[in-house]
């Protein structure tokens, strides 16, 4: 049975993540438009579409491990808790600090948390790891792309 407010909070706390993020770089993201583009740079459209998308099931996820209830599952959500602080942080530090190579550095450490929250996640529920797939993939991907923008733009 679904518990609902829970799983609101949880969707709240992510979506507003991510529409914090987004917020915060909005200004940002013209001169990043202006920047040249690696090959297989999606058009600009496409990153809200994904992220929301990603929020959500990291937040249906993130419920999943919080109505387990199991002696565990505080660790596994201070985990999960920082792999967000961190993919809240690179959003910042790519567009706003415009520092591409320390970015990269940091989304090598996020692309690290979220493996080890899909690990922890995977001991506390049968499907909320399952649901993290998408983003550590997209995560491999903002890792190509934000290598091609650093190494082209530098």
């Amino acid at each position: 049975m679904v518990k609902i407010k829970p799983l609101c909070v949880s969707l709240a706390i992510n979506l507003g993540v991510g529409g914090l993020s987004a917020l915060l770089t909005k200004d940002a993201m013209k001169e990043f438009a202006a920047l040249e583009q690696p090959p297989l740079s999606p058009p600009g459209w496409v990153f809200p579409v994904v992220w929301t998308v990603l929020f959500i099931l990291m937040g249906v996820a993130a419920y999943l491990v919080w109505i387990e209830n199991s002696p565990d599952r505080n660790g596994a959500m201070w985990l999960y808790g920082v792999q967000l602080a961190f993919n809240f942080l690179w959003t910042i530090i790519f567009f706003n600090t415009e520092r591409r190579g320390f970015a990269l550095i940091w989304l090598v450490i996020l692309w690290g948390l979220i493996l080890a929250t899909i690990l922890r996640f995977r001991k506390e529920s049968k499907t909320a790891w399952k649901l993290l797939i998408p983003y550590i993939l997209w995560v491999t991907f903002a890792g190509y792309l934000n290598a091609g923008v650093w190494y082209l733009n530098r």
